[in-house]
């Protein structure tokens, strides 16, 4: 049995533990799912700042973080789960109708998924241009971007673009989990990089 195969039975097989995160002061009570806000935990982020790095993984357990991809734009749509109608339709539009006018922007996909659902998700939807990372090991995305989702589990609906210098110049938090976000501001601020 391979490396990966043993460290996700054991991460499957081991109880899940609670993230001991402070609320996400600067997106305090700005999202909601059901008609209900929801508690974002972690430190949150704005526009301006250099990036926080991140240490995610990529669907054969291979550590990724955003320094891997140093001295390139980074957009990063974070979805709540792959699995569900809204992130594969956003999943869909940065890979269809996004990364291949941008193509010298890196195009991720950080969801709480874990890899095998991920990537069982891009091969059934033809997932080609856009990376999946998943922040289910270390939940590293989550607490350094403020989108952990208290007694959820899953990450907040977001897209944040990066310049060259990893210095963040968009972001928008999606304010309700069950819809898109606005891609024409994406656009127009990929347009402006």
């Amino acid at each position: 049995m391979n490396k990966a195969v043993i460290f996700a039975l054991t991460l499957i097989s081991t109880p899940l533990f609670a993230i001991d995160l402070g609320e996400n002061q600067i997106d305090n009570a700005k999202v909601s799912a059901n008609g209900k806000h929801v508690t974002l935990l972690g430190n949150g982020v704005e526009v301006g700042q250099k990036a926080p790095n991140f240490k995610v993984v990529d669907d054969s357990f291979v550590p990724v973080t955003l320094d891997s991809f140093s001295g390139k734009a980074v957009l990063i749509s974070v979805v709540p789960s792959l699995d569900t109608g809204i992130c594969s339709l956003q999943t869909k539009h940065f890979n269809e109708k996004v990364a291949g006018e941008y193509k010298d922007v890196v195009m991720l996909t950080i969801s709480a998924d874990l890899p095998f659902a991920q990537k069982r998700f891009c091969q059934a939807q033809n997932i080609d241009k856009v990376q999946t990372l998943s922040d289910s090991v270390w939940h590293d995305f989550g607490k350094n971007y403020g989108l952990y989702i208290k007694d959820m589990g899953l990450l907040s609906r977001a897209v944040f673009i990066l310049n060259k210098e990893h210095q963040i110049v968009y972001k928008q938090l999606v304010e309700d989990l069950a819809t898109e976000p606005n891609y024409d501001n994406v656009i127009t601020n990929l347009k402006a990089l």
